[in-house]
């Protein structure tokens, strides 16, 4: 399942990715649940099915299940008209004129009617793990680390797919870092490595944007990290029944049309069970946590000569099997 979250007429709202739609996930609940002859089915479909993803992510297996109904219900309600949308497209249809063939759907849209959030816009906590690619760890001339390195990002940071980044005008070290994230989806604290990967709720790509200047002018590394939309998310996430092997993803960044990072997550130091296990022994992981594995060999910083980013660029991550993240570098600000 792929999931998003998007804002329609000034409202956040939980979507599904179906055939290239975008579905309300508490409406469609509610148009299923009335043909079921559900006679308070608003009511219903907010406990079964909540329209906004943190609280989706807190249901845990029972939203998950619900969801899936959803789908089904969609698939057999539109999977005919969505196919004639899809030829006609081919012919040169507009997106509206699509939007009607698949039964112009209250609930459904094309993804160009919304905005995109990050998939989790409010997680609780952003916990960031460095070195933990050895051919990032040589490039900047680090030693290997005996256990997870660990910084946070704070709430300010999250942006989505699409946002415009803004370039602090305090530093000109702006750099890239394209990461698998794992969001969480079963709150848990002490969480034994046999037992991680039953809190993962799934997973979604990140750019852990860095001020590399302010990074290292003092040993903490918050003040570099944490600048205003500098935790791009998205565009969606991809539900942990959906990957098979989240340690063997393909993971590659772009600057401009320049590949700059690429690599796979087989490559990861610290594999995703020990990293939840290991951060649970320090604070009480919840739903909607995200954790931002590290990034591979290839930032800016190590280039010589130094290949930071500038306004007007556009920078892309790809994750295997979930898709593209694309961010273009503002203004100074």
């Amino acid at each position: 399942m792929r999931i998003v979250s998007f804002l329609k007429h000034g409202e956040e709202r939980l979507g599904l990715d179906w055939n290239g739609f975008i579905v309300d996930a508490n409406l469609a609940c509610q148009a299923l649940l009335t043909k079921a002859g559900e006679p308070d089915a608003p009511r219903l479909a907010a406990a079964l099915l909540p329209s906004n993803a943190k609280a989706f992510l807190q249901g845990g297996n029972r939203c998950l299940m619900q969801a899936q109904q959803v789908l089904e219900f969609i698939q057999g309600e539109f999977a005919g008209a969505a196919s004639a949308a899809g030829a006609a497209g081919a012919a040169g249809v507009s997106a509206a004129e699509k939007m009607s063939l698949a039964g112009d759907a209250a609930f459904m849209f094309a993804p160009a009617s919304v905005r995109l959030l990050s998939p989790v816009p409010h997680p609780g906590k952003i916990v960031c793990v460095g070195r933990n690619y050895q051919d990032h760890v040589s490039e900047l001339k680090h030693d290997v680390p005996t256990l997870p390195v660990l910084f946070a990002k704070l709430s300010n940071t999250i942006a989505a797919h699409g946002d415009v980044v803004p370039f602090p005008r305090v530093s000109e070290e702006l750099d890239y870092e394209a990461e698998l994230a794992v969001v969480i989806g079963k709150r848990g604290r002490y969480i034994s490595e046999a037992e991680a990967m039953g809190h993962v709720a799934g997973y979604t790509a990140f750019n852990d944007i860095t001020v590399r200047q302010w990074q290292y002018q003092t040993p903490q590394w918050l003040q570099g990290k944490s600048f205003d939309r500098s935790g791009p998310t998205g565009p969606v996430l991809v539900t942990a029944d959906e990957i098979s092997d989240p340690h063997n993803l393909g993971i590659r960044l772009w600057l401009n049309d320049e590949l700059r990072q690429q690599d796979n997550t087989r490559h990861l130091l610290f594999k995703i069970p020990f990293l939840i296990a290991f951060i649970s022994q320090v604070m009480t992981l919840e739903p909607g946590d995200i954790i931002a594995t590290g990034t591979p060999s290839g930032v800016g910083a190590a280039m010589n000569p130094k290949g930071f980013m500038k306004a007007g660029d556009v920078v892309k991550v790809e994750i295997e099997q979930i898709g593209i993240l694309e961010n273009k570098i503002g203004a100074k600000i």
